[in-house]
C-alpha cells in the first residue's frame, strides 16, 4: 500500500455525556422547512410530501463554546437553532416503528447559514451548498444518550442573542418526527454510527454580527453557545 501526499486530517468528533470516549463524525444530514412557521418566514410552503435534506461536511463541525470568525462571502449570516440526532446503528430502508432504536443520542445544534448566498442560489434554482455547507457552521453541543434525554415531543427548544430570545418552540412542532426523518432517510443512504441529522429549526432566525453571543437549549440536554468573531 502506498502512503498517503500528507497527513490526512482527523476525523472530528463530539464528546457524550458520562463517556470518557467520543462519537466520532463521519457524515451531517440537515433537514429542511421541519417547522411550519420557519417555512413561512422564509416565503416557502412545507413540502408535507416528504423531508427534504442538504448536507454539511463533517469538518463544518464545530464544538460548542467557540468563538468563529465572521465568515467571507456573506453579509447576512444567520443562526438556526436545532435539535441534532446521532445514530449508533447501521439502518437501511428501516420502518417508522423500528427507526427510534438506531439513535444513540441527541444533542443541540447551530445551522449557521450564509443566507444570502443560499437564497440567490435558491432564486436561481441551484444549490445551496456555498450557503450552507460553510466552515465552522456545524456547531454542536455534548451528545445526551437517548434513554437519559427520552422520546422528543414535550421539549422546548430556544434561543437567545446577546441574552434577547429570538427562538422559542417545542419539539413537537416538529413537522417530520425524529422516528419519519430516519426511516425516510436510510430509504436513500445506509445509514449508520457517526452520522448525524440536524432535524430543522423553529421560527426567529435572523443575522448575526461580530461581536455577538448565542446560546440556545433544548430541555433534558446540554446547551449550545457561540461567539462571532472579527472577519479574517
Amino acid at each position: 500500500m502506498t502512503g498517503l501526499l500528507f497527513p490526512a486530517p482527523e476525523l472530528p468528533s463530539v464528546p457524550v455525556q458520562g463517556e470518557t470516549a467520543r462519537y466520532p463524525v463521519r457524515r451531517i444530514f440537515c433537514v429542511g422547512r421541519n417547522y411550519a412557521d420557519h417555512a413561512k418566514e422564509m416565503g416557502v410552503e412545507v413540502d408535507r410530501e416528504a423531508p427534504f435534506y442538504f448536507t454539511k461536511s463533517a469538518f463544518a463541525l464545530q464544538a460548542t463554546g467557540t468563538t468563529i470568525p465572521y465568515p467571507p462571502g456573506t453579509k447576512n449570516f444567520h443562526y438556526e437553532m436545532e435539535l441534532v440526532v446521532a445514530l449508533g446503528s447501521p439502518v437501511f430502508r428501516v420502518p417508522v416503528e423500528e427507526a427510534m432504536e438506531a439513535v444513540y443520542g441527541y444533542a443541540c445544534g447551530l445551522d449557521m447559514t450564509r443566507r444570502d448566498l443560499q437564497l440567490a442560489e435558491r432564486a436561481k434554482q441551484r444549490p445551496w451548498d456555498t450557503g450552507k455547507d460553510v466552515e465552522h457552521s456545524a456547531v454542536i453541543a455534548t451528545i445526551t444518550k437517548a434513554a437519559a434525554f427520552g422520546v422528543p415531543g414535550p421539549q422546548r427548544i430556544h434561543l437567545s442573542l446577546n441574552g434577547e430570545t429570538k427562538q422559542d418552540a417545542h419539539l413537537s412542532d416538529l413537522i417530520w418526527s425524529v422516528a419519519e426523518l430516519v426511516s425516510h432517510l436510510s430509504t436513500l443512504y445506509h445509514l449508520g454510527p457517526g452520522d448525524l441529522i440536524y432535524t430543522g429549526t423553529p421560527a426567529g432566525v435572523g443575522a448575526v454580527s461580530a461581536g455577538d453571543t448565542i446560546e440556545g437549549g433544548i430541555d433534558g440536554l446540554a446547551p449550545v453557545r457561540l461567539a462571532i468573531g472579527p472577519a479574517e
